[in-house]
């Protein structure tokens, strides 16, 4: 029970308009004034809430504190490993980017140990740098371009990876030895990311979309009423290996006419148009079988948004049977290319937000 009130108390300082005093989380929540007010003791010991200048006066007396997320306490280290470059960043409590650092390389030639080892080494400066910003890395979640289960990367094809390892290669570096490290698929980061940096709190829950990450290859994450569907085996969102033309380019998945060979970054640098109508196609394909309401661009996609829409909603108009009646709406990622990091990073933060007491319990 004290877990759950625990939980209970820092959702609703969290999710507030402005922020509360105990006694509007006490009424808001239902529980009692001392009850909360011991709660919050905890949550502020625990450097998981701080008390602020208090909420706009509504009555006489003197107004209370109000209660707010720390900026200090713990956070969440987002890691990226992707064909072309491996990314690190640092988020804090409160959703904001303390750390960021992107290296530019083509990863497809680098020996998988050699990837994982440079990239350990932007982990381990990463938690450097929040720890002299006076934070505590809870956990840290590896994005990859790839199928993941069971822990492993099962098959990255553009990387030319099968059956790795990439979260005990981390926690061979001694600076993450301690860390709780998961990995998941780029896609599916990202599109969480996407869901908890796009809406308010407490209202993503009523949204479904898709989220399509274009980077050398193509992956997509399905949020359906703000949960990520990630399929039977947890490998869903494949898009890339959608066939737009049966007879066409040959792909590195071994088939041929994957959308990715005509609308990954490398196809997208030689013909823009020809990228816009067979995202397009494969798009229509996901609307006409799933029913998704939105659908949003994101990875290399989102900065050139205005030049693929036209393209891509062509193709909508004419191959999606409901069009007509329910126009598909096509927007560009809020968070640009770090959608899968900052996603990456958030899952941490949000586990600790669900469960305060698991955190409480690390220093007791």
């Amino acid at each position: 029970m004290r877990a759950h009130n625990l939980a209970l108390v820092l959702h609703t300082a969290a999710n507030s308009t402005y922020p509360p005093s105990r006694a509007a989380v006490a009424a808001a929540t239902g529980l009692t004034r001392a009850t909360v007010s011991a709660l919050v003791d905890d949550l502020v010991a625990g450097g998981l809430l701080v008390e602020v200048d208090p909420p706009p006066r509504t009555g006489a007396g003197r107004p209370a504190a109000g209660l707010a997320l720390t900026s200090a306490g713990p956070a969440g280290l987002g890691l990226e490993i992707n064909v072309d470059y491996l990314a690190a960043c640092v988020v804090d409590l409160t959703g904001a980017v303390r750390h960021r650092q992107v290296e530019h390389a083509d990863q497809r030639p680098v020996e998988q140990a050699q990837a994982l080892a440079t990239l350990g080494r932007l982990a381990a400066a990463a938690r450097l740098a929040a720890e002299a910003d006076g934070l505590i890395v809870a956990g840290a979640t590896l994005a990859v371009p790839g199928l993941v289960a069971d822990g492993l990367v099962r098959v990255a094809p553009n990387l030319g990876w099968q059956d790795v390892d990439a979260a005990a290669a981390l926690l061979a570096v001694p600076e993450l030895a301690d860390l709780p490290i998961t990995v998941d698929n780029e896609a599916n980061l990202a599109a969480l990311g996407e869901l908890r940096a796009s809406f308010s709190p407490g209202d993503g829950a009523r949204h479904s979309f898709l989220y399509v990450s274009g980077e050398i290859g193509i992956g997509a994450g399905l949020v359906i009423d703000g949960e990520l569907y990630r399929g039977v085996r947890g490998w869903s969102g494949e898009i890339g290996h959608v066939t737009v033309y049966p007879d066409g380019r040959p792909c590195r998945c071994g088939a041929r006419g994957c959308l990715e060979q005509y609308a990954g970054q490398e196809a997208l640098a030689r013909d823009e148009q020809l990228a816009a109508a067979a995202l397009g196609i494969a798009l229509s394909a996901v609307v006409n079988l799933l029913d998704v309401p939105v659908i949003v661009l994101g990875g290399a996609y989102a900065p050139i948004f205005g030049t693929l829409r036209e393209g891509i909603e062509a193709e909508l108009r004419r191959r999606v049977l409901t069009a007509g009646l329910a126009p598909v709406a096509l927007r560009p990622a809020a968070l640009g290319p770090d959608a899968a990091m900052r996603g990456a990073a958030d899952t941490i933060i949000q586990a600790v937000r669900d469960d305060p007491a698991a955190w409480l319990r690390r220093f007791t």
